[in-house]
């Protein structure tokens, strides 16, 4: 049981690794479409998938009688509100073995939508859907945020429904080490808005944003980029703001139960009658860091999760880049972005969504410090050195990110050109 700031603290450093044991891991969400209709897939279609899925070695996972997931290895297939679905990646050594996972996931996806008609779509906000169309499922939590996250976020439901991001997870050798790459990623969050922008088109039309999803996650309840994550946050000043956090929902008897009222503090304290006042476990400490949806955060690792979901052919790019920099070139990094105004990056930060590479930072543009941080990221994966069959490094997976800046072209301007063109919906849906 958990009854101490220090328990929570002492959570944090049993992530601690050797440099020599850090892993990666990738999640990424997609949308899922009827062929057909047009409209996003709903209950009954993901059991037909998830079941053809079982061919290829998947195991279902269920809550009560319901399917909600599938699990292989070190892999989880997991449902999001609006039946949007997340592949949470096995822990790899480097981005060749990250990107082989991708590779075998979407051959397996392929050969299952082809069959049930279904179309995917690899954008950070669905391109198409109202919010009122789009179908929900039995996840038991899913119905306890729909009722309780608008009241502190006005797009919270858009988050839910309507958003698909690519999240990073890196490892860290100590509290310091923790310390130099939480201020880096948080720091960089508006570079990784426009580099990765994905997100032009909102219900068939240009939505004058080019990541609209950025702009939902800014308006989505415990959500954001809170000022003092810019500051040198070490695991006590985390676990402060961890307990000072009000918690989402309570995991009980298999039960969810609504928490808003109360802070991880009250739980430490006994004082949730609706529990009768029980101490928090592990789990429920696990619960409320994955319900704080700011745009990095710390579990017993730390989660980067600024960027849009993109097409297979950028689906590395992203987790190299942050690679490159955090495990291979740090210090380098640390000190540039230390010189920084926080106020600076805040106000970059509410720009980047609509602005893109013209947001203006320190002085320079956005394209500026994304060009600056891709040579240092490639500079780090050129010290890992880690080589492929063909004897080819890392940096490979980069060369979609150096067209994007030397272009001055985003996925989301991409997605504007072709589908302003002619505004066919087949235009939106991967190839």
């Amino acid at each position: 049981m958990i009854s101490s700031k220090d328990q929570i603290i002492e959570y944090f450093n049993s992530g601690i690794k050797e440099t020599k044991n850090f892993k990666i891991g990738i999640e990424h969400e997609k949308f899922l479409f009827n062929n057909n209709d047009n409209k996003r897939i709903n209950y009954l279609k993901i059991k037909e998938m998830f079941a053809a899925l079982l061919e290829f070695g998947w195991n279902p996972i269920y809550e009560n009688e319901n399917i909600i997931g599938l699990n292989k290895g070190g892999k989880n297939i997991t449902l999001e509100p609006g039946n949007q679905i997340e592949l949470s990646g096995e822990k790899l050594n480097h981005i060749h073995e990250a990107c082989a996972e991708s590779q075998d996931y979407l051959f397996e996806l392929k050969q299952v939508t082809k069959k049930l008609n279904i179309n995917i779509v690899s954008a950070g906000f669905d391109p198409i859907s109202r919010l009122d169309e789009i179908p929900n499922n039995p996840k038991k939590r899913y119905k306890l945020m729909t009722q309780d996250m608008p009241s502190g976020g006005e797009l919270s439901l858009d988050m839910m429904y309507r958003t698909c991001g690519t999240q990073l997870n890196i490892d860290y050798n100590s509290e310091k080490d923790f310390v130099k790459k939480f201020k880096i990623v948080n720091s960089i969050v508006p570079v990784s808005i426009a580099l990765f922008a994905n997100s032009s088109i909102v219900e068939k039309k240009n939505s004058n944003y080019l990541s609209y999803r950025s702009k939902v996650w800014q308006n989505t309840s415990r959500g954001g980029l809170p000022k003092m994550f810019l500051e040198n946050m070490n695991f006590e000043k985390y676990a402060d703001f961890v307990l000072n956090f009000p918690i989402l929902f309570i995991h009980d008897k298999g039960d969810y139960i609504s928490g808003q009222k109360y802070t991880f503090k009250d739980f430490i304290d006994k004082k949730i009658n609706e529990i009768g006042n029980r101490l928090p476990n592990e789990g429920d400490l696990s619960n409320h860091l994955s319900t704080i949806f700011t745009e990095n955060r710390l579990k017993k690792y730390l989660e980067l999760r600024s960027m849009d979901t993109c097409g297979w052919d950028c689906l590395c790019a992203g987790p190299a880049f942050n690679v490159g920099m955090l495990y291979g070139n740090l210090d380098e990094v640390y000190e540039l972005i230390s010189k920084w105004d926080k106020d600076k990056i805040i106000n970059a930060y509410l720009e980047a969504p609509r602005k893109g590479f013209n947001t203006q930072l320190m002085g320079k543009d956005l394209l500026y410090w994304a060009s600056t941080l891709l040579d240092l990221s490639k500079k780090g994966l050129e010290k890992r050195d880690i080589l492929n069959k063909t004897e080819k490094n890392e940096t490979l997976f980069l060369n979609h990110l150096q067209k994007v800046i030397d272009n001055k072209t985003t996925n989301a301007d991409h997605m504007i050109n072709k589908f302003s063109q002619n505004e066919d919906l087949n235009e939106l849906y991967d190839k």
